[in-house]
């Protein structure tokens, strides 16, 4: 009896997934990302043969490998016949049975709610069905968001999501393996899980779409969304079209007089080293988004769509490993880079570095008492750059609310005075505090967990608007 394996190619920056099952012999691989030499060198250490290569839908969230992998190997390419691309590949449509070997074959299942037009596959091996390659459909604890093709059809995607999500559960036994893209903190799932496996019949006990009538599910699904990255409007229709392969290959390296010019034309200069290094230094006027958090996913939603990026990192490795993240967005070749340090960036001219004054919510608590701590400026506002539902669900009382992706064009309605800005974490209000301080405003960057806040001594209340 041959065993099926399924192996995972995990995207945590995006919060996505992809999949290579294979009998040892030959492979099907599901979802991939733009960057397919991580697939093909799995392949290859497996000793398989990529045969076939299925999309379970056209993706917003990133550019798909899948067209590249499968004219590199020669497989099969699995798209919906009912989506119009213009490219060559295999239409397959629910009912459809595909033979990847003796021991591996997927049946095709309609499952739209995602897109319109999504597909999931069945896997089965000798034993019987193995699992479902559920895309942006069924996800752990949750589904995949109904609004990215616009609001207009999110309430009706949504109904077709909660009848999709009931026709796996009914097709299929308690112990087939759910295998989704999403949901590993992509924004294309509607609401967020921490499990990293699940079965149909686990799904049944914790998941919404099967746990609550479809009126029911709906209302709280689109109740529960939120913002999605700007760029997603870009990859659905590059995807398509058919992406052309990636190019990893060294930018132009930018001299700290380059760096200069660019910073004055106010273009996007971005410092990959984590948000603290760049607190205690960084050259003035470039921007923290550390590559120790989803760079790439806030980098596209802010920056004008394609702008020039220039990346400055600790290492060649850091900026190679940045550009290989923004080029499964589609923002394919950054204008410039630099690697090493603040120091040599500018020149060796100290009047071009700058820092972030650093507090936490403690400090935040103390300033409110009249006891500002020791070389912080007084806070004149409080700025909390979460998204809407963060703050709907507690913020702390007397902030105001601007959520990051607005801020680089609503700068001018921040109010004057020392602005003290925190999100949830630290990683948003590093960048937020970067953008202000480009604008020659004076920031206080509160690098702390918002958990933390009432323990802190802070009122956090929740709120409607």
């Amino acid at each position: 009896m041959t065993t099926i394996h399924v192996e995972v190619v995990e995207t945590s920056s995006l919060g996505d997934r992809s999949y290579l099952a294979h009998d040892g012999r030959v492979a099907l691989v599901v979802d991939p990302q733009r960057d397919i030499d991580r697939v093909l060198a799995l392949a290859g250490r497996l000793g398989v043969r990529v045969t076939h290569v299925a999309e379970t839908h056209l993706h917003n969230d990133y550019v798909s490998g899948g067209l590249a992998l499968a004219r590199l190997t020669g497989a099969a390419y699995l798209v919906a016949g009912a989506d119009t691309v213009a490219f060559e590949r295999l239409p397959v449509a629910d009912g459809d049975e595909i033979a990847v070997s003796d021991a591996l074959r997927v049946a095709v299942v309609a499952t739209p709610g995602h897109t319109f037009h999504h597909l999931s596959y069945v896997l089965y091996g000798s034993r019987g069905a193995e699992g479902v390659f559920t895309g942006g459909s069924l996800l752990f604890g949750a589904t995949g968001r109904t609004d990215l093709l616009g609001e207009r059809h999110a309430h009706a995607l949504a109904h077709r999501q909660h009848a999709s999500v009931r026709r796996l559960a009914d097709l299929l036994p308690d112990g087939a393996q759910v295998w989704p893209t999403h949901g590993f903190g992509s924004f294309c799932a509607a609401t967020q899980s921490d499990a990293e496996s699940s079965t149909i019949g686990h799904e049944r006990h914790v998941n919404a779409a099967l746990r609550l009538e479809a009126d029911d599910f709906v209302a709280r699904t689109l109740a529960g969304l939120d913002a999605f990255p700007a760029y997603y409007a870009h990859l659905g229709a590059r995807n398509s079209a058919g992406p052309e392969s990636i190019d990893l290959t060294p930018v132009e390296t930018a001299d700290p007089e380059r760096l200069r010019e660019r910073i004055e034309a106010g273009e996007w200069v971005v410092d990959l080293r984590s948000r603290k290094a760049f607190a205690t230094r960084h050259l003035a006027g470039t921007l923290s988004l550390g590559l120790d958090g989803p760079m790439a996913t806030w980098l596209g939603w802010l920056a004008p769509w394609g702008a020039p990026i220039t990346l400055l990192g600790e290492s060649a490795d850091q900026v190679a490993a940045a550009q290989r993240e923004l080029a499964r967005i589609g923002v394919d070749r950054p204008a410039a880079a630099a690697s090493g340090a603040p120091e040599e960036w500018a020149g060796g001219d100290g009047t071009r570095l700058a820092g972030l004054p650093v507090a936490t919510f403690a400090d935040l608590a103390a300033a409110r008492a009249g006891r500002v701590p020791h070389g912080l400026p007084a806070p004149d506002l409080v700025l909390d750059v979460r998204l809407g539902g963060e703050w709907r669900a507690g913020h702390v009382e007397g902030a105001v609310h601007l959520p990051l992706p607005e801020l680089p064009g609503r700068l001018a309605e921040v109010p004057e005075g020392t602005v003290w800005v925190h999100c949830a974490s630290g990683y948003r209000a590093a960048l937020a505090a970067a953008l202000l301080a480009r604008a020659g405003r004076t920031a206080v960057y509160v690098d702390d967990a918002f958990d933390d806040a009432t323990g802190a001594g802070l009122v956090v209340t929740a709120s409607e608007d």
